[in-house]
């Protein structure tokens, strides 16, 4: 079964927020300035009613995929390949949209590539039903795609799985915002695509905060250095001004350390030299400016503070894996960084 039948595809959100630079000079929330730079730049959402027994393996794709349980309960493969129980109201994020599978029960037969309904309710919008003939479980499924490639250290350096649980019980406000959202499906009113797309933000950034304010598990890297005050002050500076000249002494004295100090704390907290971490995070926002800005090599490499173009390049080169010009003159989006929304990958049978 397709799961490409139950999708739509949201309007390119805004990809930078000029405004934060001020907000996180006086932000006490490493995470909240952070996660306020991730935005998506295409949401994929459908409504799949499944009944017992049903089992269907997803392959793993570039983009995110997220789930919330609305009524009874399901298991989930993890990528890390252990069984665990979503009960009603839990939530889960795949950041990298690893593979996983999703059943009425562990043993559960999978689910025949025919035996699905698909009902069309508008557009390119679907609801999906199929299974068994025993209980049914709800559930409200996406992919999205983030406006950072999967190389981006924010995105790299989450875990496979981020799950909240009683995220309704968390998060008093889920159900309304599931209700916003199946409005704007339902109604299929105009702008309705961007509308979903800015829900779906706030719906993905409330399950990463329901994560981390449950214990994040054993999470290390920016989660964990978000958590840190002293580091996630230098990470939040980062990620607000990437065109900055960020120096290892600039940045031990805003956290009030030596350099050696400092160097040794950062590595140990995020698990990159604070100069590799800065440099990947001005290579993605030069891609950026390749990218969705258009901007010439030679203005890039000027705003970044390199001599010359080709400096420049090699740079970028190193640390991206593409020449600058080969990026310029694409989409930016190689297959093996950033996958498309144009189409959801089909589930197999389990």
């Amino acid at each position: 079964m397709g799961v490409t039948a139950w999708s739509f595809h949201a309007i390119s959100a805004t990809m930078r927020d000029h405004s934060s630079k001020n907000a996180a000079a006086h932000s006490n929330d490493p995470l909240t300035v952070m996660l306020r730079g991730l935005r998506l730049d295409g949401v994929d959402y459908g409504r799949c009613e499944m009944s017992a027994p049903w089992s269907i393996a997803f392959p793993a794709q570039t983009a995110a995929r997220f789930y919330f349980v609305s009524q009874r309960s399901c298991w989930l493969l993890t990528p890390a390949q252990e069984w665990v129980k979503l009960n009603d109201g839990d939530a889960v994020l795949l950041p990298r949209g690893a593979a996983h599978v999703l059943a009425s029960a562990p043993d559960a037969e999978g689910v025949a590539p025919g035996s699905c309904q698909v009902e069309k309710l508008c557009g390119n919008i679907f609801e999906l039903k199929g299974g068994g003939s025993g209980e049914q479980t709800l559930l409200f499924s996406g992919s999205m795609v983030f406006n950072i490639d999967a190389s981006h250290p924010l995105l790299r350096m989450m875990p496979d799985l981020m799950r909240s649980f009683e995220l309704t019980t968390i998060e008093p406000g889920i159900p309304h915002l599931l209700e916003a959202m199946g409005r704007e499906v339902a109604m299929d009113r105009v702008g309705a695509g961007g509308i979903l797309a800015r829900l779906a933000d706030v719906l993905a950034a409330t399950i990463i905060r329901s994560w981390v304010e449950s214990g994040c598990g054993d999470a290390t890297g920016w989660i964990a250095a978000a958590r840190c005050p002293d580091i996630g002050r230098v990470l939040a500076a980062i990620h607000v001004e990437p065109d900055k000249d960020w120096t290892v002494a600039a940045l031990a004295r805003m956290m009030g350390a030596s350099r050696s100090g400092f160097a040794e704390r950062f590595a140990s907290v995020v698990g990159e030299t604070p100069a590799r971490y800065v440099a990947q995070i001005r290579m993605h926002q030069a891609r950026q400016w390749l990218v969705q800005d258009k901007l010439r090599i030679a203005v890039v490499a000027r705003r970044l503070g390199y001599e010359s173009e080709a400096s420049f390049s090699r740079a970028f080169k190193r640390i991206t894996g593409a020449a600058p010009s080969q990026v310029r003159a694409g989409d930016g989006r190689s297959p093996a960084l950033f996958g498309s929304v144009s189409a959801l990958n089909s589930p197999t049978e389990a």
